[in-house]
């Protein structure tokens, strides 16, 4: 498989700062969503690099230092679950995916965006959405790898805070636990109210 397919394709059209976008966090009831942005230096593959959810959480991790080490530069941005209640979890992924473009320190002429939706970013950036991207793309693989180690070491901060929901298990995502751990104690600051309207009508 050719990890640089897509980074070649752009390359070939004339671009030569090229990011890739991912995000980590869309479906979970609690916490922020985040996204980062990535460039790598041409022709270059970080080895081991694949889609993070076909990762192990410790591979997952000492991949995040590698791709640090190698990149040229990264960013991270998130949404709040404040925002996310406020302009829906679609509009909140954009922002956060336009907050980690914008972070970055060299300012990438395109961005190869996971998914099939266009982000509103900056105009002078040209986007390629890429179905699947973090299993196609070498620079969307590390995006999407950066974004899921980050908001999970941010769970685990929140599990600290708010130990009874049992955070650092489930990341906050819907599983029967965090389910009954909600219906024992509640929701608190970080849930996503309008994720849990169910719940919530029912209390």
């Amino acid at each position: 498989m050719d990890w640089l397919l897509y980074e070649n394709e752009a390359f070939n059209k004339g671009f030569e700062i090229i990011c890739g976008v991912d995000e980590a966090g869309r479906g979970p009831l609690a916490g922020p969503v985040y996204a980062a942005a990535v460039i790598l230096p041409k022709g270059h593959i970080i080895e081991g690099v694949d889609d993070s959810k076909k990762l192990s959480e410790k591979k997952r991790e000492l991949l995040f230092d590698k791709i640090i080490d190698e990149c040229v530069c990264y960013s991270i941005g998130t949404a709040s679950e404040k925002e996310i209640d406020e302009i829906n979890i679609l509009q909140a992924t954009y922002l956060a995916m336009r907050r980690a473009v914008e972070g970055l320190s060299k300012k990438p002429d395109i961005a190869l965006v996971d998914g099939n939706r266009v982000p509103p970013l900056d105009e002078s950036i040209a986007v390629e959405t890429i179905v699947k991207g973090d299993g196609k793309s070498a620079s969307i693989a590390a995006a999407s790898i950066l974004a899921k180690v980050s908001r999970d070491r941010y769970m685990l901060q929140i599990a600290e805070k708010y130990p009874q929901y049992q955070f650092e298990k489930h990341k906050g995502y819907g599983t029967k636990l965090h389910y009954e751990m909600i219906e024992k104690y509640g929701v608190c600051e970080i849930h996503r109210k309008s994720f849990l309207k169910k719940v919530l009508n029912n209390e």
